[in-house]
């Protein structure tokens, strides 16, 4: 939910911030699948992978934060 210019412009600038926003989209993706039933995979596996994913939004709102202030 962050404004989509300040969003491009981190995407262009930081490298760091653009392949953990990727790697967000595709954990994002996969545990859709896998709740959908799409992709089979175990539990555990699944939590991991949500886990992974929340922590993935955490890190990119702090740095997404941190560039505003």
């Amino acid at each position: 939910g962050q404004p989509q210019n300040e969003l491009d412009a981190l995407m262009k600038n930081d490298p760091e911030f653009r392949q953990l926003y990727h790697r967000h989209r595709e954990l994002d993706k996969q545990v859709l699948d896998a709740e959908l039933g799409v992709l089979p995979l175990d539990d555990t596996t699944l939590v991991k992978m949500k886990k992974e994913k929340l922590n993935a939004k955490d890190r990119l709102t702090r740095m997404f934060d941190r560039r505003k202030h």
